[in-house]
């Protein structure tokens, strides 16, 4: 090996080893805080290591679940009732005033 090549590989040499004590640090601080906080570990392919399955995690799930279909149902509701307001606010008033009264004369 040439000399130059030599003394520059020397002098890149430290650089190199900083920036790799940098990066493994780095991962073994992410690793030790998500550990801390409760997250799972990562495989390398992002597959959870040791997924939580504890018994609250499964009972807030469940609650999360009905939740759902609870808002769901009533965003459906909802929707009825503004195809309703739509269908009344762009009908011609005179059919309107027809149904408001058939409606009154089935009352009496």
């Amino acid at each position: 090996m040439e000399p130059d090549k030599a003394a520059f590989i020397l002098e890149i040499l430290p650089f190199a080893a900083v920036i790799t004590v940098f990066a493994v640090g780095g991962w073994v601080v992410t690793t030790w805080m998500r550990i801390k906080n409760g997250y799972p570990l990562e495989g390398s392919w992002g597959n959870a290591l040791h997924p939580k399955t504890d018994q609250e995690a499964v009972e807030r799930v469940k609650l999360l679940t009905n939740e759902n279909a609870e808002l769901r149902a009533e965003i459906g509701s909802m929707k009825d009732r503004l195809a309703n307001v739509e269908r009344i606010v762009t009908d011609d008033s005179h059919r309107l005033t027809n149904e408001i009264e058939a409606l009154r004369s089935t009352k009496n």
